[in-house]
């Protein structure tokens, strides 16, 4: 009985303190949303204050209120009435769900600022990609910065950097270093390997097939990740870029996307409407950089019993 009341107020303190979590993530979802705006548009971040996209008109504090000042005004703005987009309301929701989730996963310490700093990088990095095809140079240079700092402070991610100092200098260093040398691992592995896919699809297909800021994004994930969360990541996103990608061409085909088009292609003697309707939907351009986003934030959450149940029983690291 004497348990349980302890355990009363310490579960009522979480509690507090994960809603506490899951408001300040709204909070910053918001700004989140000026720098997936801005950004991309090379415009500041600080001024001006936020504005109605199709008026103009300046938003005021009281209609600046995460998810509840949209919801109120019924997705439109007070001035020209014109719909704000549901997106907004969905990243300031979902950065509230990854603050509560970091603190409910990785507690107040300097792991969960790790995650949660990252995840609010993969925020913008996946909602910028999904909207513009683009992944700011601003944003993955900064996130590979912060990644090697946050790692060299925090405990090693993996077995990676141990193995090789041991293996080629034959000692190992303090936790610090090995944490960088995990992190550079990462990034190097990473970047690396997307880069190398990317340059064969290239030599093969005559035609780009990824663009470098997805090369970039990994330099940044690999910084945060280590080795083998890093290829963990690409090998998620991947999958889920394929089901994603078949899912959406196999859509687009039986809707009759561009049917106009295959149709007047056809009449040229370029070939029958109907593979000239799945000709243009298999050329419909997915943003890898978002898939690769998504898998980033399973791995954070995920990742680590992933592994742990592949290496105990491969017998790896």
């Amino acid at each position: 009985m004497a348990r349980l009341e302890h355990s009363i107020p310490l579960w009522h303190s979480r509690f507090v303190k994960m809603a506490f979590s899951f408001l300040l993530g709204l909070v910053i979802g918001s700004f989140l949303n000026v720098c997936i705006a801005r950004i991309p548009a090379e415009e500041s971040i600080v001024r001006p204050r936020s504005r109605c996209p199709k008026c103009g008109t300046r938003v005021k504090a009281f209609d600046n209120i995460p998810v509840l000042s949209w919801l109120l005004l019924g997705g439109r703005c007070r001035n020209c009435k014109e719909k704000i987009s549901a997106l907004y309301p969905l990243v300031e929701l979902l950065t509230g769900v990854l603050f509560a989730a970091c603190y409910a996963t990785f507690g107040l310490t300097p792991v969960g600022f790790k995650w949660t700093v990252f995840s609010c990088l993969i925020v913008v990095l996946t909602i910028t990609d999904l909207r513009e095809r683009l992944l700011p140079d601003a944003v993955t240079f900064l996130g590979f910065g912060l990644g090697l700092a946050l790692s060299a402070g925090t405990p090693p991610v993996d077995g990676a950097g141990q193995l090789l100092w041991g293996r080629l200098f034959h000692f190992i260093p303090r936790l610090p270093v090995l944490s960088l040398t995990n992190a550079v691992l990462g990034a190097a592995f990473g970047s690396g390997l997307l880069w190398l896919v990317g340059r064969g699809y290239l030599w093969w297909r005559g035609h780009e097939g990824m663009g470098l800021g997805d090369v970039k994004m990994m330099l940044m994930v690999g910084a945060f990740f280590g080795l083998t969360r890093t290829f963990l990541t690409i090998l998620l996103g991947t999958l889920l870029g394929s089901l994603i990608g078949i899912s959406v061409v196999l859509s687009l085909f039986l809707a009759g996307w561009k049917r106009g088009v295959a149709q007047r292609a056809s009449r040229r003697g370029l070939g029958s409407v109907r593979a000239l309707r799945y000709v243009v939907a298999s050329r419909y351009q997915l943003p890898f950089g978002s898939f690769l986003g998504g898998a980033a934030l399973l791995v954070v959450f995920f990742g680590s019993p992933v592994l742990e149940w592949y290496f105990s029983l491969t017998g790896g690291l």
